[in-house]
């Protein structure tokens, strides 16, 4: 007969500790956020003024001005009190600062002027219920490109096809399948040419804050462009009331964080870990310059995506990037 034991719990010593501790493990690091600068020009470009402060700033100018005029005029006649010919040529200046003074006002009424009218031909098109008003806002979009010889031969196409045309959203399609398709090519191309050149500058640059300027930088130039494209040239005052208007839209939409999911549909599942830090910020900050031209596109576009659907971030960064993701890939 043998003796039997209970099983108990087996205890096994170690003669030494072990060589890595979980406290000496290294570091995961997260996925590249966009610039937290970045995100906070934005929110400052879409706040709202208040009219206290409007008030503040057109009295300071209307002040500054006042005292720079009664300086001049007291320069001037003071000069001609004591030289004629002196006198004469400063009020000759005078006169000429006088006239392009005007002529720059008179073009930032023009591309104010510009601005209201694309934002009018949008309105009217969402407002548009029956084929009349349709077909009248059509005609309204095809008298905009008149003039433009880029536009020549969209402008024939579309008064071909738009007797055959009958219902009320037909007009509107037509419009922006035929007037619009080309102009949302080139603005295409000027995103993909910004989102490259943001991340490219991320990617290379190690200099503090110098990718953060040059993003800054490049979305103002592709904001203008894009206005070129859809006829709202404007001046600086109009620059900046466009660029106010594009950050609002994309803070209202929610579209100034760019997410891990973006990222990795961007990036192609683990790639981005095979990559350095930078070049995945890179890819952060060429996605949101993405979407501050798409968000530009909707502004600045005279009718809204409807007929056609607007370029997807993702697509637009695919093809932006596609060198710089062939050069990263790894040898199979």
């Amino acid at each position: 007969m043998s003796d039997s034991k209970a099983a108990g719990p087996v205890l096994i010593e170690l003669d030494a500790a072990p060589e890595v501790s979980p406290a000496q493990a290294p570091l995961v690091e997260a996925a590249p956020r966009p610039a937290a600068a970045m995100e906070r020009a934005v929110q400052v470009a879409a706040r709202p003024g208040s009219r206290l402060g409007r008030w503040f700033w057109a009295l300071l100018l209307a002040l500054v001005g006042f005292v720079a005029s009664v300086a001049l005029w007291d320069f001037v006649a003071g000069l001609l009190a004591r030289n004629a010919l002196l006198g004469g040529a400063a009020t000759i200046l005078v006169a000429i600062l006088a006239l392009v003074t005007c002529a720059l006002a008179v073009r930032e009424a023009a591309g104010f002027a510009r601005l209201r009218r694309i934002d009018g031909l949008r309105q009217a098109a969402a407002a548009a219920s029956d084929v009349d008003a349709a077909r009248a806002v059509a005609a309204r979009v095809a008298r905009f490109y008149r003039g433009r010889a880029e536009m020549d031969w969209a402008l024939a196409r579309f008064a071909e096809r738009q007797g055959d045309v009958f219902d009320t959203g037909g007009h509107l399609a037509l419009a922006e399948q035929v007037l619009l398709a080309p102009l949302d090519q080139a603005a295409t191309r000027e995103i993909e040419a910004a989102a490259r050149q943001v991340a490219t500058v991320t990617a290379v640059v190690p200099l503090a804050f110098a990718d953060v300027a040059a993003a800054l930088f490049a979305n103002l130039r592709m904001i203008r462009r894009i206005a070129e494209i859809y006829g709202g040239r404007s001046g600086a005052l109009g620059n900046w009331r466009l660029t106010r208007a594009v950050m609002a839209h994309l803070v209202a939409t929610g579209a100034v964080a760019v997410g891990d999911d973006l990222i990795g549909s961007v990036a192609g599942g683990g790639l981005l870990g095979k990559l350095s830090r930078r070049f995945g910020e890179g890819v952060v900050n060429g996605a949101l310059t993405a979407r501050v031209g798409v968000a530009a596109m909707e502004v600045c576009r005279p009718l809204p995506f409807e007929a056609q659907a607007p370029p997807r971030v993702t697509g637009l960064v695919r093809r932006a990037l596609t060198g710089l993701f062939s050069a990263a890939k790894d040898p199979e």
